[in-house]
């Protein structure tokens, strides 16, 4: 399947999130819902989706808020999850039962044509951070919103405030080039750290009453299994699968070693708990 609707000036995210990328986390989907859960519920129970409503899940991957907003909305309600990648949304339309009120779109929320005013709900998990253009890509999502209707996501805060995802990059620096630094107005994960840069998009694509609750976070990158599940999840997402593609397998090797014993620290039990930071973003359409 191809995209319906692109902006190429997503063009390089596209191609990421249809590559090894998207077929990591596709294969890892059940281990990144776990990951991630306490995120999930810190943003269901902030967006408080009620039956009837319809809502837009951007970035919505491999559908596990998709199918939860879904089944809150139930009876009469209905959700769509919008992404760029064909391999989370083909695990995503696996899991979705036939009788829930769901529909993934293959596309580029940039430029979607979204129905007019139909929404009650913008919502999204990390999905919103990756856009070139996010003022384009706000305002383009608001056209699907109705007035009065809410937007709630989350993104990362700063990167020294997620040890979780940084430390394991630090570690296999020891080994590997350091990726290039990021603008702060790249598209990436920390691309909506700041505070005021968030407010001023939001603003500019026309919604009203931003607001941005700081939350920190306990992260089980172990996700109950443990040390070696910790190492393998440090290394398939995130930062340090980029630092380490490519890379011969001997470096490859030192650096997860180093990413084993500075994780060993964490470890309680099965969990290899680190601490994360995000902003937990909501506003209105007016």
């Amino acid at each position: 399947m191809t995209l319906i609707a692109t902006d190429d000036r997503n063009s390089d995210q596209v191609a990421y999130w249809n590559g090894p990328a998207g077929e990591r986390w596709r294969a890892r989907q059940q281990d990144q819902d776990t990951l991630l859960s306490p995120v999930a519920e810190l943003l269901l129970r902030r967006a408080a989706p009620s039956p009837g409503e319809v809502v837009i899940d951007v970035g919505c991957g491999c559908g596990f808020t998709t199918l939860e907003l879904a089944r809150r909305v139930a009876p009469g309600g209905r959700v769509l999850g919008v992404d760029i990648s064909g391999p989370m949304l083909a695990r995503a339309r696996e899991r979705a039962p036939a009788d829930l009120g769901v529909e993934f779109i293959e596309a580029d929320a940039t430029a979607y044509p979204f129905e007019p005013a139909a929404a009650d709900l913008l919502f999204s998990r990390f999905g919103v951070m990756f856009f070139a253009q996010p003022r384009k890509s706000f305002a383009n999502t608001r056209q699907g919103l109705r007035r009065g209707a809410r937007l709630t996501f989350a993104c990362w805060r700063e990167p020294q405030r997620n040890p979780w995802l940084m430390l394991p990059l630090e570690e296999a620096c020891r080994h590997v080039p350091r990726p290039p630094a990021a603008s702060p107005e790249e598209p990436g994960p920390f691309a909506f750290a700041d505070e005021h840069r968030v407010r001023d998009i939001l603003e500019s694509a026309g919604f009203e009453s931003v607001s941005l609750e700081a939350i920190e976070l306990s992260l089980d990158v172990g996700v109950g299994r443990g040390l070696d599940t910790a190492v393998e999840t440090a290394i398939a997402i995130g930062p340090v699968s980029r630092a380490l593609e490519d890379q011969p397998v001997e470096l490859r090797s030192a650096a997860a070693a180093s990413i084993r014993a500075a994780l060993a620290r964490y470890q309680s039990g099965n969990a290899v708990s680190l601490p994360g930071a995000i902003w937990l973003v909501t506003a209105t359409n007016p």
